[in-house]
């Protein structure tokens, strides 16, 4: 499971196992802190996956390993980083190819159905808690 904030961290991310998150799209916890909000993790997403309209409530940022992501600001391609402002609404973000890309959010991220009415909240604590579940 991720660390805290006051850890020291090192991990072997091979020797962890993926959590399905959606169709074709999977995660490695690698760290939650419940005293700044912040977590980071690995995402692995499949050819034609994608994330669903979503908020940013917190500052996020991203490098790609592999892959093609298509999503607001255009097409990230492996070895690209990105940087995601607070208040950040993504129409859809789309994987062209399968990717892997390390994701850091600084709060929460609202996924929101069309009248912007939260329909799904991803934040430190759920994190926190699907790496438990899939540690038991």
């Amino acid at each position: 499971m991720g660390a805290t904030l006051h850890d020291e961290v090192k991990m072997s991310t091979n020797a962890m196992a993926w959590i399905e998150f959606a169709p074709g799209i999977d995660y490695k916890v690698l760290r939650t802190s419940a005293e700044t909000g912040v977590w980071t993790v690995l995402f692995r997403c499949a050819k034609g996956s994608a994330f669903p309209p979503h908020l940013h409530y917190g500052a996020g940022e991203y490098f790609l390993f592999k892959g093609v992501m298509d999503y607001r600001m255009g097409r990230a391609h492996a070895g690209d980083f990105g940087y995601e402002p607070l208040g950040v609404y993504h129409e859809r973000t789309e994987f062209l190819e399968d990717s892997e890309l390390l994701f850091t959010n600084h709060g929460p991220i609202a996924f929101v159905n069309e009248d912007m009415s939260v329909k799904m909240l991803l934040d430190w604590q759920f994190f926190t808690e699907r790496a438990r579940e899939a540690a038991a």
